[in-house]
Protein backbone atom coordinates (compact mmCIF):
# COMPACT_ATOMS: atom_id res chain seq x y z
CA UNK A 1 0.00 0.00 0.00
CA UNK A 2 0.98 3.65 -0.12
CA UNK A 3 2.96 5.37 2.60
CA UNK A 4 -0.21 7.17 3.70
CA UNK A 5 -2.04 3.88 4.24
CA UNK A 6 0.79 2.48 6.33
CA UNK A 7 1.02 5.58 8.51
CA UNK A 8 0.17 4.65 12.12
CA UNK A 9 -3.08 5.98 13.51
CA UNK A 10 -1.39 7.40 16.63
CA UNK A 11 1.72 9.55 16.72
CA UNK A 12 4.85 7.46 16.53
CA UNK A 13 6.17 8.76 19.85
CA UNK A 14 3.03 7.81 21.83
CA UNK A 15 2.91 4.44 20.14
CA UNK A 16 6.51 3.71 21.07
CA UNK A 17 5.91 4.75 24.69
CA UNK A 18 2.96 2.32 25.05
CA UNK A 19 4.82 -0.48 23.26
CA UNK A 20 7.79 -0.09 25.62
CA UNK A 21 5.47 -0.07 28.65
CA UNK A 22 3.67 -3.19 27.40
CA UNK A 23 6.98 -5.01 26.95
CA UNK A 24 7.64 -4.46 30.66
CA UNK A 25 4.04 -5.13 31.81
CA UNK A 26 1.97 -6.99 29.18
CA UNK A 27 -0.75 -7.95 31.70
CA UNK A 28 -1.82 -4.44 32.71
CA UNK A 29 -5.47 -3.92 31.72
CA UNK A 30 -5.29 -0.19 32.36
CA UNK A 31 -2.32 0.13 30.05
CA UNK A 32 -4.07 -1.70 27.19
CA UNK A 33 -7.21 0.41 27.67
CA UNK A 34 -5.23 3.65 27.61
CA UNK A 35 -3.45 2.50 24.45
CA UNK A 36 -6.81 1.77 22.76
CA UNK A 37 -8.21 5.14 23.88
CA UNK A 38 -5.19 6.87 22.35
CA UNK A 39 -5.98 5.19 19.04
CA UNK A 40 -9.56 6.51 19.28
CA UNK A 41 -8.27 10.04 19.76
CA UNK A 42 -5.90 9.77 16.80
CA UNK A 43 -6.55 10.84 13.22
CA UNK A 44 -10.16 10.93 12.06
CA UNK A 45 -11.55 10.27 8.62
CA UNK A 46 -9.86 6.90 8.13
CA UNK A 47 -12.10 3.87 8.52
CA UNK A 48 -10.89 0.54 7.11
CA UNK A 49 -7.13 0.75 7.65
CA UNK A 50 -7.25 2.24 11.16
CA UNK A 51 -9.76 -0.37 12.27
CA UNK A 52 -7.47 -3.13 11.01
CA UNK A 53 -4.71 -1.65 13.12
CA UNK A 54 -7.00 -1.31 16.12
CA UNK A 55 -8.35 -4.83 15.70
CA UNK A 56 -4.79 -6.14 15.74
CA UNK A 57 -4.22 -4.25 18.99
CA UNK A 58 -7.40 -5.73 20.49
CA UNK A 59 -6.23 -9.21 19.50
CA UNK A 60 -2.85 -8.62 21.14
CA UNK A 61 -4.56 -7.35 24.30
CA UNK A 62 -6.90 -10.34 24.44
CA UNK A 63 -4.03 -12.74 23.90
CA UNK A 64 -2.41 -11.31 27.03
CA UNK A 65 -5.69 -10.94 28.98
CA UNK A 66 -8.17 -13.53 27.61
CA UNK A 67 -10.24 -13.40 30.80
CA UNK A 68 -10.99 -9.66 30.66
CA UNK A 69 -14.73 -9.09 30.30
CA UNK A 70 -14.21 -5.39 29.65
CA UNK A 71 -11.85 -5.99 26.71
CA UNK A 72 -14.07 -8.63 25.11
CA UNK A 73 -17.17 -6.46 25.52
CA UNK A 74 -15.50 -3.43 23.93
CA UNK A 75 -14.03 -5.50 21.11
CA UNK A 76 -17.30 -7.27 20.25
CA UNK A 77 -19.24 -4.01 20.36
CA UNK A 78 -16.85 -2.42 17.88
CA UNK A 79 -16.99 -5.49 15.63
CA UNK A 80 -20.79 -5.34 15.62
CA UNK A 81 -20.80 -1.62 14.87
CA UNK A 82 -18.56 -2.20 11.86
CA UNK A 83 -21.08 -4.53 10.16
CA UNK A 84 -24.41 -2.99 11.15
CA UNK A 85 -24.86 -1.24 7.77
CA UNK A 86 -23.91 -4.29 5.70
CA UNK A 87 -26.17 -6.96 4.20
CA UNK A 88 -26.74 -9.86 6.60
CA UNK A 89 -25.34 -12.31 4.03
CA UNK A 90 -21.99 -10.50 4.03
CA UNK A 91 -19.09 -12.76 5.21
CA UNK A 92 -18.21 -10.06 7.75
CA UNK A 93 -21.18 -11.18 9.87
CA UNK A 94 -19.82 -14.71 10.13
CA UNK A 95 -16.43 -13.28 11.13
CA UNK A 96 -18.14 -11.48 14.04
CA UNK A 97 -19.95 -14.71 14.96
CA UNK A 98 -16.56 -16.42 15.16
CA UNK A 99 -15.30 -13.63 17.43
CA UNK A 100 -18.27 -14.26 19.75
CA UNK A 101 -17.51 -17.98 19.81
CA UNK A 102 -13.90 -17.25 20.76
CA UNK A 103 -15.07 -14.88 23.49
CA UNK A 104 -17.43 -17.48 24.95
CA UNK A 105 -14.55 -19.89 25.51
CA UNK A 106 -13.55 -17.52 28.34
CA UNK A 107 -16.78 -15.55 28.94
CA UNK A 108 -19.29 -18.44 29.14
CA UNK A 109 -20.35 -17.32 32.66
CA UNK A 110 -21.22 -13.81 31.49
CA UNK A 111 -24.92 -13.46 30.54
CA UNK A 112 -24.37 -10.14 28.73
CA UNK A 113 -22.06 -11.77 26.15
CA UNK A 114 -24.63 -14.54 25.54
CA UNK A 115 -27.46 -12.05 25.16
CA UNK A 116 -25.50 -9.85 22.75
CA UNK A 117 -24.58 -12.90 20.68
CA UNK A 118 -28.18 -14.14 20.52
CA UNK A 119 -29.42 -10.69 19.55
CA UNK A 120 -26.77 -10.48 16.84
CA UNK A 121 -27.84 -13.89 15.48
CA UNK A 122 -31.46 -12.74 15.46
CA UNK A 123 -30.48 -9.81 13.25
CA UNK A 124 -29.04 -12.36 10.80
CA UNK A 125 -32.33 -14.34 10.80
CA UNK A 126 -30.54 -17.50 11.93
CA UNK A 127 -33.46 -19.07 13.80
CA UNK A 128 -32.06 -22.54 14.54
CA UNK A 129 -28.62 -21.25 15.45
CA UNK A 130 -30.15 -18.63 17.73
CA UNK A 131 -32.20 -21.30 19.52
CA UNK A 132 -29.13 -23.51 19.97
CA UNK A 133 -27.19 -20.54 21.36
CA UNK A 134 -29.94 -19.73 23.87
CA UNK A 135 -29.88 -23.39 24.96
CA UNK A 136 -26.10 -23.30 25.33
CA UNK A 137 -26.41 -20.16 27.46
CA UNK A 138 -28.90 -21.88 29.77
CA UNK A 139 -26.57 -24.87 30.12
CA UNK A 140 -23.55 -22.65 30.86
CA UNK A 141 -25.03 -20.14 33.30
CA UNK A 142 -26.10 -20.82 36.89
CA UNK A 143 -29.86 -21.08 37.50
CA UNK A 144 -29.85 -17.74 39.35
CA UNK A 145 -29.07 -15.98 36.05
CA UNK A 146 -31.49 -17.92 33.84
CA UNK A 147 -34.24 -15.30 34.17
CA UNK A 148 -32.12 -12.87 32.12
CA UNK A 149 -31.82 -15.40 29.29
CA UNK A 150 -35.43 -16.60 29.38
CA UNK A 151 -36.84 -13.09 29.02
CA UNK A 152 -35.09 -12.60 25.66
CA UNK A 153 -35.57 -16.28 24.66
CA UNK A 154 -39.36 -16.05 25.01
CA UNK A 155 -39.43 -12.77 23.09
CA UNK A 156 -37.41 -14.44 20.31
CA UNK A 157 -39.71 -17.49 19.96
CA UNK A 158 -42.80 -15.27 19.91
CA UNK A 159 -41.35 -13.33 16.97
CA UNK A 160 -39.93 -16.38 15.17
CA UNK A 161 -43.18 -17.40 13.40
CA UNK A 162 -42.40 -21.07 14.15
CA UNK A 163 -45.26 -22.03 16.52
CA UNK A 164 -44.08 -25.60 17.13
CA UNK A 165 -40.65 -24.41 18.32
CA UNK A 166 -42.27 -21.68 20.44
CA UNK A 167 -44.55 -24.23 22.15
CA UNK A 168 -41.62 -26.48 23.06
CA UNK A 169 -39.63 -23.57 24.50
CA UNK A 170 -42.65 -22.24 26.43
CA UNK A 171 -43.26 -25.69 27.99
CA UNK A 172 -39.68 -25.75 29.26
CA UNK A 173 -40.03 -22.21 30.60
CA UNK A 174 -43.20 -23.09 32.54
CA UNK A 175 -41.30 -25.79 34.45
CA UNK A 176 -39.15 -22.98 35.86
CA UNK A 177 -41.83 -20.27 36.07
CA UNK A 178 -45.29 -21.91 36.25
CA UNK A 179 -46.98 -18.58 37.05
CA UNK A 180 -46.11 -17.28 33.56
CA UNK A 181 -48.75 -19.60 32.09
CA UNK A 182 -50.99 -16.71 30.95
CA UNK A 183 -48.44 -15.56 28.35
CA UNK A 184 -48.36 -19.07 26.92
CA UNK A 185 -52.16 -19.33 26.95
CA UNK A 186 -52.42 -16.06 25.00
CA UNK A 187 -49.83 -17.32 22.51
CA UNK A 188 -51.73 -20.61 22.03
CA UNK A 189 -55.04 -18.84 21.51
CA UNK A 190 -53.45 -16.52 18.95
CA UNK A 191 -52.41 -19.64 17.00
CA UNK A 192 -55.69 -21.53 17.41
CA UNK A 193 -54.38 -24.11 19.91
CA UNK A 194 -57.58 -24.12 21.97
CA UNK A 195 -57.25 -27.55 23.58
CA UNK A 196 -53.82 -27.03 25.16
CA UNK A 197 -54.70 -23.50 26.30
CA UNK A 198 -57.85 -24.81 28.05
CA UNK A 199 -55.89 -27.59 29.77
CA UNK A 200 -53.22 -25.15 30.99
CA UNK A 201 -55.79 -22.67 32.29
CA UNK A 202 -57.67 -25.44 34.13
CA UNK A 203 -54.41 -26.74 35.63
CA UNK A 204 -53.47 -23.24 36.81
CA UNK A 205 -56.86 -22.69 38.43
CA UNK A 206 -56.51 -25.98 40.31
CA UNK A 207 -53.31 -24.71 41.97
CA UNK A 208 -54.02 -22.95 45.23
CA UNK A 209 -50.79 -20.95 45.01
CA UNK A 210 -51.46 -19.58 41.50
CA UNK A 211 -51.51 -15.80 41.22
CA UNK A 212 -52.22 -14.05 37.93
CA UNK A 213 -49.25 -12.00 36.70
CA UNK A 214 -51.72 -9.91 34.69
CA UNK A 215 -53.75 -8.96 37.74
CA UNK A 216 -56.79 -11.10 36.90
CA UNK A 217 -58.97 -12.54 39.65
CA UNK A 218 -59.86 -16.23 39.91
CA UNK A 219 -63.39 -15.18 38.93
CA UNK A 220 -62.18 -13.69 35.63
CA UNK A 221 -59.99 -16.70 34.87
CA UNK A 222 -62.86 -19.13 35.56
CA UNK A 223 -65.11 -17.22 33.18
CA UNK A 224 -62.35 -17.17 30.54
CA UNK A 225 -61.99 -20.94 30.87
CA UNK A 226 -65.74 -21.45 30.52
CA UNK A 227 -65.89 -19.22 27.44
CA UNK A 228 -62.89 -20.98 25.93
CA UNK A 229 -64.36 -24.44 26.45
CA UNK A 230 -67.87 -23.60 25.25
CA UNK A 231 -66.95 -21.51 22.19
CA UNK A 232 -64.45 -24.09 20.90
CA UNK A 233 -66.33 -27.22 21.95
CA UNK A 234 -65.20 -29.35 19.00
CA UNK A 235 -61.50 -28.69 19.75
CA UNK A 236 -61.56 -29.54 23.46
CA UNK A 237 -60.41 -33.11 24.16
CA UNK A 238 -59.76 -34.76 27.51
CA UNK A 239 -61.42 -32.01 29.57
CA UNK A 240 -64.85 -32.45 31.18
CA UNK A 241 -66.46 -29.20 30.16
CA UNK A 242 -69.92 -29.66 31.73
CA UNK A 243 -68.56 -30.17 35.30
CA UNK A 244 -66.29 -27.13 34.85
CA UNK A 245 -69.20 -24.87 33.87
CA UNK A 246 -71.46 -26.30 36.59
CA UNK A 247 -68.65 -25.72 39.10
CA UNK A 248 -68.52 -22.09 37.99
CA UNK A 249 -72.33 -21.87 38.37
CA UNK A 250 -72.00 -22.89 42.01
CA UNK A 251 -69.09 -20.52 42.67
CA UNK A 252 -70.22 -17.34 40.90
CA UNK A 253 -73.87 -16.50 41.42
CA UNK A 254 -73.50 -13.12 39.68
CA UNK A 255 -72.98 -14.71 36.24
CA UNK A 256 -75.35 -17.68 36.28
CA UNK A 257 -77.41 -16.45 33.32
CA UNK A 258 -74.34 -16.10 31.12
CA UNK A 259 -72.96 -19.47 32.27
CA UNK A 260 -76.21 -21.37 31.61
CA UNK A 261 -76.33 -19.87 28.11
CA UNK A 262 -72.65 -20.80 27.58
CA UNK A 263 -73.27 -24.41 28.66
CA UNK A 264 -76.23 -24.70 26.29
CA UNK A 265 -74.09 -23.16 23.51
CA UNK A 266 -71.47 -25.86 24.19
CA UNK A 267 -73.99 -28.63 23.47
CA UNK A 268 -75.35 -26.78 20.43
CA UNK A 269 -71.84 -26.61 18.93
CA UNK A 270 -71.47 -30.35 19.49
CA UNK A 271 -74.82 -30.96 17.76
CA UNK A 272 -76.56 -32.23 20.93
CA UNK A 273 -79.70 -30.14 20.48
CA UNK A 274 -81.93 -32.02 22.91
CA UNK A 275 -79.31 -31.75 25.63
CA UNK A 276 -79.06 -28.00 24.91
CA UNK A 277 -82.86 -27.68 25.35
CA UNK A 278 -82.61 -29.49 28.70
CA UNK A 279 -79.91 -27.06 29.85
CA UNK A 280 -82.01 -24.04 28.79
CA UNK A 281 -85.03 -25.43 30.67
CA UNK A 282 -82.94 -26.17 33.76
CA UNK A 283 -81.47 -22.68 33.69
CA UNK A 284 -84.88 -21.01 33.37
CA UNK A 285 -86.16 -23.05 36.29
CA UNK A 286 -83.28 -22.28 38.66
CA UNK A 287 -82.26 -18.63 38.12
CA UNK A 288 -83.47 -16.10 40.66
CA UNK A 289 -83.17 -12.73 38.91
CA UNK A 290 -85.05 -11.20 35.99
CA UNK A 291 -81.77 -10.28 34.30
CA UNK A 292 -80.52 -13.88 34.29
CA UNK A 293 -83.92 -15.20 33.23
CA UNK A 294 -84.14 -12.80 30.28
CA UNK A 295 -80.58 -13.59 29.21
CA UNK A 296 -81.28 -17.34 29.11
CA UNK A 297 -84.71 -16.84 27.53
CA UNK A 298 -83.27 -14.66 24.75
CA UNK A 299 -80.60 -17.26 23.99
CA UNK A 300 -83.22 -20.04 24.06
CA UNK A 301 -85.60 -18.24 21.65
CA UNK A 302 -82.71 -17.42 19.32
CA UNK A 303 -81.71 -21.09 19.32
CA UNK A 304 -85.27 -22.22 18.52
CA UNK A 305 -85.62 -19.61 15.76
CA UNK A 306 -82.39 -20.83 14.22
CA UNK A 307 -83.60 -24.45 14.41
CA UNK A 308 -86.93 -23.56 12.78
CA UNK A 309 -85.17 -21.57 10.02
CA UNK A 310 -82.81 -24.49 9.37
CA UNK A 311 -85.73 -26.93 9.24
CA UNK A 312 -87.65 -24.70 6.82
CA UNK A 313 -84.58 -24.33 4.62
CA UNK A 314 -84.14 -28.10 4.65
CA UNK A 315 -87.76 -28.64 3.59
CA UNK A 316 -87.38 -26.05 0.81
CA UNK A 317 -84.22 -27.74 -0.45
CA UNK A 318 -85.96 -31.13 -0.44
CA UNK A 319 -88.94 -29.74 -2.37
CA UNK A 320 -86.66 -28.12 -4.94
CA UNK A 321 -84.66 -31.32 -5.32
CA UNK A 322 -87.87 -33.35 -5.78
CA UNK A 323 -89.17 -30.88 -8.38
CA UNK A 324 -85.89 -30.99 -10.28
CA UNK A 325 -85.93 -34.79 -10.22
CA UNK A 326 -89.53 -34.77 -11.54
CA UNK A 327 -88.61 -32.46 -14.41
CA UNK A 328 -85.66 -34.67 -15.36
CA UNK A 329 -87.91 -37.75 -15.33
CA UNK A 330 -90.56 -35.99 -17.48
CA UNK A 331 -87.86 -34.94 -19.97
CA UNK A 332 -86.54 -38.48 -20.16
CA UNK A 333 -90.06 -39.82 -20.87
CA UNK A 334 -90.54 -37.29 -23.70
CA UNK A 335 -87.24 -38.37 -25.26
CA UNK A 336 -88.30 -42.04 -25.07
CA UNK A 337 -91.65 -41.24 -26.77
CA UNK A 338 -89.88 -39.39 -29.60
CA UNK A 339 -87.62 -42.41 -30.18
CA UNK A 340 -90.61 -44.76 -30.38
CA UNK A 341 -92.32 -42.49 -32.96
Amino acid sequence: GSAEELEPIVPEGDSLIYEEELLRNPYSLKLWLRYLETMDSGKKGKTDVPFKVKRLLYERALKSLPGSYKLWNMYLRERRDRVKNKCITDPAFEAVNNAFERALVFMHKMPRIWLDYCKFLQIQRKVTRTRHTFDRALRSLPITQHDKIWKQYILFVKQSKVPEMACRVFRRYLKLEPDEVEDYVEFLQAHGQWNESAHLLAKALNRETFNSKKGKSKHQLWLELCDLCTKHAADIVGLRVEPIVRGALRRFTDDVGRLWAALADYFIRLGHFEKARDVFEEGLATVLTVRDFSLIFDAYTQFEETMISAQMQLETDRAEAAAAAGQEAAGADEQDDEKVL
